[in-house]
């Protein structure tokens, strides 16, 4: 068989990548369930018109379809149509908006969730976009409301899930914060109604800079050049305390821009910003060209970048939706944000900001003293892993110095040998019991050892992710 071809954008991670992946999934778990997050998981696909419906997302679904069709009249298998008619889901919001109407019976609102699991969004793969990659979310809804105070709780969630990660190397964050109804009430206010490509084109502008921008604008928004002009004077406000929203209406000011919806927008933005300045000092920066493409967002919009790797992109984003979960009758609005982990792991991979101290989750590797004795390695390894010591038995019975050499290439710290029962030699000579004995094949120190009672020092019982 030919040597395959890797396909790109569907990472893969050795086992040192895999370790640093879970590690931070387990840390993200453990911050969520402290602030009362449940966890739950949605299937992989949905119907398509309900993954196309918000958002230009249409050139980014893989559509689902069967090898071999049914033919014409086989109905042993449901409606052909339904099969042709799903897709995987692009991201977790919307799977968990129609889980929401599905289950409201059973949850109780406010309800918090949790869930990190892979999506798949068929765009051009590049540094840290992938075409299948894990997400970790968190959203709360409401049933019928939801107070304002969760649009600040939730970032400040965010942070402390990735502060947490301080320690492996991740690098500080910055979260980025905007509310769509400040942009909508100033769009508005200046005289543009098209404003959601208005928020399309600012959401460009890291890409394609001011002028172009301003070109989009004027060709895709209707915008004549004072308006563009102005967009782009509200899109360069930014900072890290209230200050901003009067920088904001000094601008509306100018314009002669008078909007309720923009006020309302200002007044929730400013007590964002007050609240996180004093529980999270420096991590959340008010920034007005922060848009988010997907058009559901209705309040806060929220985008995160590692501090000195800006250039990756946001690594976590999300926003308030009002209306993405509704069944008419009664309307379930929430707030959340989405942790890009396949992006962060690539980014400290990459960069070589995380080590692992070993490839395998083995402390020990027990030496076979021969094929006919393997049991008693093996129980050996039975009783060290019944006390929570990970273990692998060597895989062949060779010389002692080659299952050494074994351990070593695998990082594995420590090399137990079984010991023997007293006995007699062929000649009759008295044969003296010998004891278990480990080695730490890192300092070459080797002692006495009792698989009942040996212990591992705490940094070498798993494999340790520490910074690079």
């Amino acid at each position: 068989m030919a040597r395959p071809t890797p396909l790109s954008g569907f990472p893969e991670w050795l086992p040192q990548g895999r370790t640093v992946e879970q590690h931070i999934l387990d840390a993200l778990r453990r911050t969520f369930e402290l602030h009362g997050f449940a966890g739950i998981e949605t299937r992989a696909v949905e119907p398509l018109d309900q993954l196309l419906r918000k958002g230009e997302t249409s050139k980014e679904v893989y559509v689902l379809r069967r090898l071999q069709e049914e033919a014409p009249g086989d109905s042993s298998s449901g409606s052909e149509s339904d099969d042709r008619q799903l897709g995987l889901h692009f991201d977790l919001t919307v799977p968990f908006a129609r889980y929401v109407l599905e289950n409201a019976g059973h949850l109780a609102f406010p309800f918090k969730r949790y869930q990190i699991q892979k999506v798949w969004r068929g765009e051009r793969p590049q540094d840290g976009r992938f075409r299948e990659f894990v997400q970790a979310d968190i959203d709360v809804v409401g049933a019928g409301e939801l107070p304002y105070h969760y649009e600040v709780e939730l970032p400040l969630v965010i942070a402390e899930a990735l502060g947490s990660l301080a320690a492996i190397g991740v690098p500080p964050v910055r979260i980025l914060v905007n509310n769509r109804k400040v942009a909508e009430g100033f769009y508005r206010g200046l005289g543009l109604e098209d404003v959601e490509g208005v928020l399309r084109s600012i959401d460009k502008l890291d890409k394609v800079g001011p002028k172009g921008v301003a070109a989009l604008l004027v060709a895709e928004a209707g915008a004549t050049g004072e308006q563009a002009a102005a967009c782009l004077e509200l899109a360069g406000i930014s900072g890290s305390d209230a200050s901003v929203v009067d920088r904001v209406r000094e601008v509306a000011a100018r314009h002669c821009v008078t909007s309720e919806l923009l006020e309302t927008g200002l007044v929730e933005l400013g007590a964002l910003v007050t609240a996180a300045a004093e529980r999270a000092p420096g991590v959340v920066v008010a920034d007005l060209k922060i848009a988010r493409g997907l058009d559901y967002y209705t309040g806060s919009v929220y985008e995160t970048v590692l501090v000195g790797h800006e250039q990756l992109g946001s690594i976590c984003s999300g926003g308030r939706y009002d209306t993405l979960a509704s069944d008419g009758d009664k309307t379930y609005p929430g707030v959340g944000l989405s942790i890009g982990v396949s992006r962060l792991v690539s980014r400290l991979l990459g960069a070589e900001l995380v080590t692992v101290s070993r490839s395998v989750p083995s402390a020990v590797v027990v030496a076979v003293t021969s094929e006919e004795t393997r049991g008693e390695s093996d129980r050996i390894g039975t009783a060290l892993r019944a006390r929570g010591i990970p273990v692998e038995v060597a895989p062949s019975a060779a010389k002692f110095g080659k299952q050494i050499k074994y351990a070593d290439r695998r990082g594995v710290p420590f090399v137990w040998f079984p010991g023997s029962a007293a006995g007699t030699a062929e000649d009759g000579t008295p044969v003296p019991a010998k004891s278990d004995q480990v080695k730490d094949i890192r300092s070459g120190e080797q002692v006495e050892a009792d698989p009942a009672t040996w212990q591992p020092p705490a940094a070498d019982l798993w494999p340790r992710v520490q910074a690079g």
